[in-house]
């Protein structure tokens, strides 16, 4: 079998079509890592590092990831080349945390691997769907406005997205849940709090029952599990977590402790897909729902997400949008929206790649690291 010969990083800056704002800041543009696992062949996998340029949604970013890669994650895992994803993901689990960074080095292995095999993500993840229901995440407008974020869903709505989630924070909550659900009764609804609330909101969270909405996101801190447990009883709306669910582990944990009853996967902040598919296995065995959640990802990511959600258990719509939710244009070809689904990619590993000229032109630093000096 053909092994490695090298690593490349790539970040690019790309810029947002419009600012996406959450309870933890706004984004106007993203400083994005791919990671590029190139064989000895020629063959090249590809992946996206989920990081934010600051440490907001998580502790991990960008200059971290690029930190940690180069001098601990690539060392330890592909020192030898391997070409085999499993096992540079239990190489990757001797060291402690970056799950987001570990994710892109184990995905960018796992897409060289399954082009050399001619097998697509999607096929050998387990899919059963050629193609996918997508939601679409909404942020807080800037000007913190009802009238903007009519204006916002509606064009969405226009689209045919399938489900709308909107980010909620104190202050913004039950009065934007009420003005949407008035304007579009009959549509999936959810929201999103990113750990914005405590144990003292559970009547805030409460006002939005009403409402009819699929589930509440992360309404507590992550490691309050305890808290979410008690916020389920307080709530008819069902809870679901995300920031809290790192491992097969945390999911196990959440589910037994009733802290959740839907589960938000996302392979960045799992650690990759191979972890992500074990998640999703647990979860289909308990009867507990799942939605592939997103991070603004480029093409790159978005082809990976798309496949992981083509999986029986994922059965709510996904922040899976089109590529036009976030960019003018995409370092891919871009994924469309058509009737309110994206196609899952049937061609080898994630089944895309990115348009060289796009890539030179967005990238703003670049590394190789030949593995033979590793």
């Amino acid at each position: 079998m053909s092994r490695l010969a090298e690593i490349r990083l790539h970040r690019i800056e790309i810029p947002l079509v419009r600012p996406f704002r959450t309870s933890f800041g706004t984004q106007e543009t993203r400083d994005v890592l791919l990671v590029q696992a190139v064989t000895q062949d020629g063959v090249s996998g590809w992946a996206e590092c989920v990081a934010m340029e600051w440490p907001g949604y998580s502790s991990e970013y960008v200059d971290g990831a690029v930190d940690v890669l180069a001098e601990h994650l690539i060392p330890v895992a592909v020192p030898d080349g391997t070409l085999d994803p499993h096992v540079v993901n239990r190489r990757l689990n001797r060291l402690m945390g970056h799950p987001m960074a570990k994710a892109s080095l184990e995905t960018a292995v796992l897409d060289a691997w399954l082009r050399t095999d001619g097998q697509s993500l999607a096929s050998y993840l387990g899919a059963v769907r050629a193609e996918v229901d997508c939601g679409v995440s909404v942020g807080i407008p800037v000007d913190e406005s009802i009238d903007s974020l009519l204006e916002e869903v509606g064009g969405y709505v226009e689209a045919g997205y399938r489900r709308v989630k909107l980010k909620i924070q104190p202050g913004w909550d039950v009065q934007a849940v009420r003005a949407i659900r008035e304007a579009w009764p009959a549509i999936p609804l959810q929201t999103d709090a990113n750990q914005a609330y405590t144990r003292a909101d559970g009547h805030v969270l409460a006002a939005m029952d009403p409402f009819d909405l699929l589930l509440v996101e992360q309404p507590l801190p992550e490691d309050d599990l305890l808290g979410h447990a008690l916020l389920a009883e307080q709530i008819a709306t069902p809870v679901c977590l995300d920031e809290s669910i790192i491992s097969v582990a945390t999911a196990d944990t959440a589910i037994a402790f009733k802290a959740a009853s839907i589960i938000n996967i996302k392979p960045g902040r799992v650690g990759g897909y191979l972890e992500s598919r074990e998640i999703h296995d647990l979860c289909l065995e308990r009867g507990v729902p799942v939605w592939c959640g997103g991070m603004l990802e480029t093409g790159i990511g978005r082809a990976a997400n798309v496949a992981l959600a083509a999986l029986p258990g994922f059965t709510l719509p996904g922040d899976t949008s089109a590529s036009s939710r976030y960019y003018a244009f995409d370092i891919t070809p871009p994924f469309v929206l058509d009737d309110g689904r994206l196609r899952v990619p049937t061609a080898p590993g994630i089944g895309v790649d990115p348009v060289p000229a796009i890539l030179d032109e967005l990238t703003t630093w670049s590394a190789v690291i030949d593995l033979a000096s590793v």
